[in-house]
Order: C-alpha cells, then sequence, then structure tokens
C-alpha cells in the first residue's frame, strides 16, 4: 500500500472516530485512534501515517512525535 493510500485509510478511521466540530473538522484524541483494534490491524506504522497526513497538511496536532501513554490525549484535527 502506498503512502497515499495509507493517508486516505487514516482520514475514514478519523471521521468514523472522531466528532465534527462546527467549523467542519473533525477531531479524535491520538489515544482513541491508537487503541483502537481496527486501526491497529489497518496502520503498521500509524505515527508515520500521521506525520505524512501533517506533511501534507490534511490535518494537524501539537508536536513533531506522539508516543503512546505520553500523548494519549492530543487533539488530532482532521481539516475539512
Amino acid at each position: 500500500m502506498n503512502v497515499e493510500e495509507e493517508v486516505g485509510r487514516l482520514r475514514l478511521e478519523i471521521e468514523r472516530l472522531g466528532t465534527v466540530q462546527p467549523d467542519g473538522s473533525t477531531v479524535v484524541k491520538f489515544g482513541i485512534l491508537f487503541n483502537d483494534d481496527r486501526c491497529a490491524n489497518l496502520f503498521e506504522a500509524l505515527v508515520g501515517t500521521l506525520r505524512a497526513a501533517k506533511k501534507r497538511k490534511l490535518l494537524t496536532y501539537d508536536g513533531e512525535l506522539l508516543l503512546q501513554g505520553v500523548h494519549d490525549n492530543v487533539d488530532i484535527v482532521l481539516f475539512k
């Protein structure tokens, strides 16, 4: 699977697990995404896929590298 496909699947999973905001963006906590069984099976390197999506300006989150436990409460915001 190429990076574009993985980023597309990540978008769908964030929409499935997240909450739509009044501005049309979708927000999900990193811990929810990381601990979801479906995401664990889909993404071999979730953090790498998040970084690729952030680099493409499809989403944003605070910091550069997200770590399980330490960053579970970090909001991942998927742009509309």
